[in-house]
């Protein structure tokens, strides 16, 4: 069984999906776990800062609804995953909560879940052509929208017009969030005949160190001339800036950065006029509707499927249209920062302001 699930981690396809005009959902009941329910919960990595909380908020929250949960995480190492799925089964979880780290081949995790009776709760980032059961995460392609929307702004008040060079800084190549996230800069940015995608470029592990290798060789190659800078997540962000700094450039009247994730130290930089913009893609809707979907699956798992998550959309994964709870997005500038990351609770305001 191994070698087979290795081989197809190492050759299966990605399909690209698009999410646009995805819709939200409430949270559901809570209700309490039968006695030894066991959910096992495994992310990609805790490399950025919000992985975090996405840990604490499921494990509280299906905690206090009477459940066991097994975490772990994979460093970004899709064979070490493949190694926690099967550790996760041997040790009897009712249902997989999974953060795939190769969208790609992750079908074969599902599969393997499958062989034993396991079912499978996609998190945060769409598996490609697999059996998955129900997807949880964001409107990444939302996303993409919020930060190319607010670059076009940015553009039109320093610049007096929609026109200028930028770079689209994307994470894991071939990673199904990295494209919706990026499908959504792009849709946006077609509308605009003056703009030059000068780069659009993926950075192996959504690695800070490439992304900031990335910006400084475009530095050198357009003589310090660009101006917005589109990056997947906050760490491609801060290795973006990281750069910029090295040119005196690191500012939001001289160059616009935007990243996703809302990461501490990348809200700082936007409350302080370095970086223009960062997405929240609130966690604790996300991990909350994870655990309960998780739970209500655990307690019930010959009902339908459709019938335990509430309010979803069908989203086709390349193998079959996947029950997905779609969960906000809200964009942060230095404005609206008390408003919505301070404001829900994510941080406080001594943490970015250090007051």
């Amino acid at each position: 069984m191994v070698p087979s699930i290795i081989a197809t981690l190492r050759t299966n396809g990605l399909r690209v999906l698009g999410l646009a005009g995805l819709l939200s959902a409430s949270l559901p009941m809570i209700v309490a776990a039968q006695d030894d329910v066991t959910i096992g919960f495994l992310l990609k990595t805790m490399q950025e800062d919000r992985y975090q909380s996405d840990k604490s908020l499921f494990t509280a929250r299906a905690e206090s609804q009477g459940a066991n949960v097994i975490f772990d995480s994979s460093g970004n190492d899709p064979l070490r995953q493949l190694q926690q799925v099967e550790e996760m089964l041997d040790l009897g979880v009712d249902v997989l909560v999974l953060q795939p780290v190769n969208t790609a081949t992750a079908g074969a995790l599902v599969n393997l879940a499958h062989d034993k009776g396991v079912k499978v709760v996609g998190y945060d980032s769409m598996l490609q052509g697999g059996p998955l059961d129900v997807m949880v995460m964001q409107d990444s392609w939302a996303v993409g929208q919020l930060q190319a929307e607010a670059m076009v702004a940015w553009l039109n008040d320093t610049n007096g017009g929609v026109a200028g060079r930028i770079a689209l800084i994307r994470g894991q190549p071939g990673d199904a969030n990295a494209e919706a996230l990026s499908s959504g800069v792009l849709k946006v940015i077609a509308d605009y005949p003056g703009i030059e995608l000068v780069a659009d470029r993926s950075h192996v592990d959504w690695s800070s160190d490439m992304a900031r290798d990335t910006t400084e060789n475009l530095l050198v190659e357009y003589d310090n001339d660009i101006d917005a800078f589109i990056a997947n997540n906050s760490g491609l962000a801060f290795g973006v800036l990281a750069a910029l700094s090295d040119e005196d450039l690191a500012s939001t009247d001289q160059v616009f950065v935007a990243g996703s994730d809302a990461d501490l130290r990348n809200v700082r930089l936007v409350a302080t006029d370095v970086q223009a913009l960062e997405i929240w893609k609130q966690i604790k809707p996300l991990a909350y509707r994870a655990a309960d979907i998780a739970v209500n699956i655990a307690q019930s798992p010959d009902a339908e499927i459709t019938d335990l998550i509430g309010e979803h959309t069908l989203i086709d994964n390349g193998f079959a249209e996947i029950p997905t709870v779609i969960t906000p997005v809200l964009a942060v500038t230095k404005d609206t920062i008390d408003a919505t990351v301070i404001e829900g609770g994510f941080y406080t305001s001594e943490q970015i302001y250090q007051n």
